[in-house]
């Protein structure tokens, strides 16, 4: 059994694809093995996982029919024998020293959890030289080449994972924002297998890592957290302006604040469901709520009633945490008068 296995989905990524599966070929610690899920990728990137699988058997790739993002981490997950599961999507790529810094918080911990973060200077230097027309698979991260000493890393150990998760983007003179679990992006932690085995994501949305991540942290796990930038994120540069992708987002939006509301409703207890709906809930609703505007025919903003009218069915609009909060559910009341029977 290794000691990490990787889940990588892979989907039209041939042009970053060996980038990826370099930086996990390159790390400092040995004992991992790396699940590519080849979701009926039409490139050439299964020619380039059968190339990897050939040279290094810590390699296995798992080829199934094109089903998105969720369906290929899940479908991963049963070939994953680790004591601790990675995420790592195919178009970024991670430090050399992930897997051993991470593996040594775990153990040395007991956590159940390691978080670190992204490259913050990485993305926008992307994002800059896209704008000027520069190249921008070329850059090369100056951190890739830093070294940490394992025994020198500030962390923070914690029983009580809500009190550091957020979704929130806190002020950069805040002194606490060095120990927070900022976002629910899962490929910034390493999880230990038990913790989220039987927790599938939800297929066939976007942004699949709001619900599950409100899953995994009702478990209550033990969570090490460092503000060690391991993980290099790559943006989309393609802009999402179209009223239909638009409605696909508030669609996959109120999915999963449908499925974690109800999660919580029947599981969690009043500290766990009063911070999970500060910090998480109201903001994934106003995320849902800001993409009506954008909305451009009245069958698409029918839709977009019917969600809100099934938010509110279930009791997920009740108790909004602020003024503010109070201000946007009047406003998607209006929004809905007359649009369902409640």
């Amino acid at each position: 059994m290794p000691a990490i296995s990787v889940i990588i989905p892979v989907y039209n990524v041939e042009k970053y694809l060996r980038r990826c599966l370099d930086s996990v070929l390159n790390q400092t610690f040995g004992d991992w093995q790396a699940i590519c899920v080849n979701d009926g990728s039409p490139d050439g990137s299964a020619q380039i996982l059968a190339e990897y699988a050939a040279r290094d058997a810590r390699f296995i790739v798992v080829t199934k029919e094109n089903g998105g993002l969720s369906d290929a981490r899940n479908a991963g997950m049963p070939h994953a024998t680790g004591e601790y599961i990675l995420y790592l999507d195919s178009d970024d790529f991670i430090h050399p020293q992930t897997m051993e810094i991470a593996y040594h918080m775990a153990r040395r911990d007991g956590s159940d959890i390691v978080s670190f973060t992204y490259d913050r200077i990485y993305r926008p230097q992307l994002m800059v030289r896209h704008v000027l027309g520069l190249d921008t698979d070329g850059v090369v991260p100056m951190r890739m080449h830093k070294r940490y000493n394992v025994n020198k890393i500030k962390t923070r150990v914690t029983d009580d994972v809500y009190q550091y998760a957020t979704e929130y983007a806190h002020n950069a003179f805040n002194p606490k924002r060095h120990w927070l679990i900022k976002h629910c992006q899962v490929w910034k932690n390493l999880y230990r297998r038990e913790l989220i085995a039987d927790t599938p994501f939800i297929k066939g949305i976007l942004f699949e890592d709001f619900p599950w991540w409100s899953a995994i942290m009702l478990k209550n796990p033990k969570v090490t957290i460092t503000a060690l930038p391991l993980y290099f994120y790559v943006p989309n540069f393609g802009g999402i302006v179209l009223s239909s992708k638009q409605l696909r987002i508030l669609q996959s939006l109120c999915t999963g604040i449908d499925s974690a509301y109800r999660l919580y409703a029947s599981r969690a207890t009043e500290y766990q469901m009063a911070q999970w709906s500060r910090k998480f809930l109201w903001l994934f609703i106003k995320w849902a709520w800001r993409k009506v505007r954008y909305l451009d025919n009245e069958s698409d903003r029918d839709v977009a009633r019917a969600c809100f009218c099934n938010l509110k069915k279930i009791g997920a609009l009740q108790n909004p945490p602020s003024r503010s909060g109070r201000r946007m559910r009047h406003d998607i009341y209006d929004f809905i008068k007359g649009g369902c029977n409640l």
